[in-house]
């Protein structure tokens, strides 16, 4: 019987092959490039040498359509873009191809055929008072700090995943009574942004007695490393509503992180806030730096409810 041709390396695991492929085919490209390219691929092995019968190791046979397609779906499970998915696809792509023709520890890309759908453009969510009112009394419930800075991040100033996760220490200016932070580190699109007192205070609490790891660069810290990932956001996210009682779950199911953005967007709105205003709070900028009021109207769209009011106040 013939047996699968493996490559033997010094050391288990996927790390002798991605450091490989990093000086082979990534020595080119910018810093940040790699970086997402490195990340990528490690979050992707680490998960593969999970799976049952793989025996906590990483081997290029472990690689086929079926893993790829499992781990994308997880991706979508926990709640990440199409564009992301998409980019997650294209690196394990590239990578698998280098396995095929540098490294012959493949025959087939399993990345073929794997098609993401772009998802259907729906109005962006808003959230009902009730929801509000579940997830804000299960923060308040909550007795984990750095629960309560990440919701707080979120839901009062509408922050992606991406700049929590990413937003270091040295970023992070927090007193007693004032408060202010510089993120964007999606297309690096960097902003200096002031904080409600809602979001202040509980950010002043965890740096004061949360417990984070002190020599850690991020503000936001793991047991497991150190920096909270944006897959330990949404794990994060996903237990606090395991914690509801049915009646609440029923509201808050198919919730996200990111439907706290969107509402955050529509709460200013209401608030008086110009699109300009909530452009560059979001961190909704052009290349040129300038507000691009297109996604902004994308993320503040009015509801039917909200025009049925306002047609009890026409005149004739």
């Amino acid at each position: 019987m013939t047996l699968p041709k493996i490559i033997a390396f010094p050391q288990p695991g996927a790390a002798p092959w991605i450091e490989e492929y990093q000086q082979s085919c990534l020595i080119h490209k910018d810093a940040a490039t790699v970086d997402a390219y490195l990340r990528i691929l490690r979050q992707f092995t680490d998960w593969v040498a999970e799976r049952p019968g793989h025996g906590k190791q990483f081997l290029p046979p472990h690689l086929t359509a079926t893993v790829v397609e499992i781990y994308l779906s997880s991706l979508k499970e926990q709640g990440y873009s199409v564009s992301h998915r998409t980019r997650v696809k294209s690196v394990i792509k590239q990578f698998c191809q280098w396995l095929i023709e540098e490294k012959e520890a493949l025959k087939r890309n399993p990345t073929r055929g794997i098609e993401i759908k772009a998802q259907q453009q729906l109005a962006p969510r808003i959230l009902i008072p009730d929801q509000r009112f579940v997830l804000c009394s299960l923060v308040e419930q909550d007795d984990d700090l750095r629960g309560k800075a990440l919701f707080a991040l979120g839901y009062w100033a509408g922050c992606r995943v991406s700049d929590i996760a990413h937003l270091e220490i040295s970023h992070t200016h927090i007193g007693p009574k004032v408060g202010w932070v510089h993120v964007g580190h999606k297309g690096e699109k960097f902003r200096d942004i002031d904080l409600l007192n809602e979001a202040r205070r509980p950010l002043y609490d965890y740096l004061q007695h949360g417990g984070r790891d002190e020599t850690s660069p991020y503000l936001f810290t793991s047991q497991r490393h150190p920096q909270l990932t944006e897959a330990g956001i949404h794990h994060w996210f996903r237990g606090l509503k395991r914690q509801a009682t049915k009646d609440q779950w029923d509201l808050i199911a198919d919730l996200s992180f990111h439907d706290l953005r969107h509402d955050f967007a529509h709460r200013a709105r209401e608030a008086g806030w110009t699109l300009e205003e909530v452009a560059y709070y979001l961190g909704h900028v052009t290349a040129k730096g300038t507000p691009a009021i297109q996604t902004t109207v994308r993320y503040t769209q009015v509801s039917r409810a909200e025009v049925k009011e306002k047609l009890k106040l026409m005149k004739g």
